[in-house]
């Protein structure tokens, strides 16, 4: 295989809907091998569906495939494949090397023993020896940060812990192949900062296969892409913005959320862009007038306006305030029509929300505040994984570049 250190031929793994047929199906295919029986694997039984159908992919040293898609679509039990805890019904998968997963919280750890006898049974089954884990406890230690709890029964680890250990075993193994789940999730900015870390290193002698909700994290690491969808890659390759922004488009954010004291109501909202009201699209780097029409409550004079965008992270990308702005809104009471010009819209091409906040000129009293309460789609010919890609001029030696064209 070279450098290459897995390889996924057309593989396939199938699930029963309910506990009856698991049983029914299980018991007759268990009689049928030890009858030495052929088994027809590649239709489905009444009740069976694909968790994971005709998948193929390769992965080298050195590269980071993230796997991403809905709940469901077949991320963990993919993982579980390759690690050997399932065996494909269909299609082979070839591994050289060692595997090092952390696919679930506390994998493999016996819950009455102590971080420190689960060390030594965790790292044997990992394939590492006792001469190894004694050379690499102190570092396995070092990495976990949970100091004198090495000692407790690791029934009384939170998960956080669980996990700070699973990895610190998993990181010192020096693996051919590292398999991550989104176990990492529950770990603090501080662990997963080190985490990272430590994949960076572990990736340049070995591949990592990673799964997670999380886009920010699979753009920062992953060098290729899978988008599963109902058991099926629906987009492979390496152009990773590509694939996030595929896989956002899986997702449908409830929008209308309204909150504050209500002395400021906001009756209506509109965008527009070159003369053209109620426009729900909006080109890369084109200009964008946000219009409001509110009430404030006639005793606040001078409220402040919030205004700014969401991404499909449910992060706020971008903020415009009449305060910083200093802009001072007078209120006399009456229905008041604002208009916000932003020109040169920089947001990256994708769908946004709008959030509008309302309060009172030291920020403190919210009168009205409006989240995702209305859809704005930007569009372009390009895909990146940062919410803003602004727009600049490039030089060398002072020499202006010119543009080979529009993006």
């Amino acid at each position: 295989m070279g450098d290459l250190v897995i390889k996924a031929e057309g593989i396939s793994k199938k699930y029963c809907r309910t506990i009856k047929h698991t049983m029914l199906y299980g018991a007759t295919d268990l009689s049928k091998s030890f009858l030495g029986i052929n088994q027809n694997t590649n239709h489905l039984r009444n009740g069976e569906f694909w968790a994971v159908d005709n998948l193929s992919f390769e992965l080298k040293r050195g590269e980071c495939l993230g796997v991403i898609g809905p709940n469901g679509s077949g991320k963990s039990t993919l993982l579980k494949m390759i690690n050997g805890i399932f065996m494909p019904d269909r299609g082979k998968i070839e591994i050289n090397g060692r595997v090092g997963a952390l696919i679930e919280i506390g994998a493999g750890f016996h819950p009455m023993l102590t971080g420190r006898e689960n060390v030594y049974v965790n790292g044997s089954i990992l394939g590492l020896s006792k001469k190894e884990i004694d050379r690499k406890f102190d570092d396995i230690l070092d990495f976990a940060e949970i100091g004198e709890f090495i000692d407790a029964p690791v029934k009384h680890y939170s998960s956080g812990m669980h996990v700070r250990l699973g990895f610190a075993i998993a990181a010192q193994m020096e693996p051919d192949v590292m398999l991550i789940d989104e176990v990492l999730a529950v770990g603090d900015i501080g662990f997963r900062d080190k985490c990272f870390n430590a994949m960076a290193r572990i990736l340049k002698n070995a591949a990592v296969i990673f799964v997670s909700h999380a886009m920010p994290l699979v753009a920062r690491i992953s060098s290729r892409v899978c988008v599963m969808n109902h058991g099926n890659a629906v987009y492979q390759g390496r152009d990773v913005p590509k694939g996030i922004h595929n896989y956002y488009s899986n997702f449908e954010v409830a929008t209308g959320i309204i909150a504050g004291n209500g002395r400021a109501v906001i009756h209506n909202i509109d965008f527009e862009s070159k003369g053209e009201k109620g426009i729900e699209q909006l080109n890369y780097l084109d200009d964008l007038t946000v219009h409001l029409d509110l009430t404030v409550d006639p005793e606040v004079k001078y409220p402040s306006v919030a205004i700014g965008f969401i991404s499909q992270e449910l992060q706020t990308v971008a903020l415009c305030y009449s305060l910083f702005d200093k802009i001072r809104i007078h209120n006399a009471g009456e229905h008041m029509n604002l208009a916000l010009k932003l020109p040169e819209v920089c947001l990256s091409p994708g769908a946004y929300m709008l959030l509008v906040h309302i309060t009172d000129e030291r920020r403190v009293e919210v009168f009205a505040e409006h989240y995702a309460v209305k859809k704005l789609k930007i569009i372009g010919d390009f895909v990146t994984s940062a919410p803003v890609q602004l727009a600049g001029n490039w030089y060398i030696n002072k020499t202006m570049l010119h543009k080979t064209g529009d993006l």
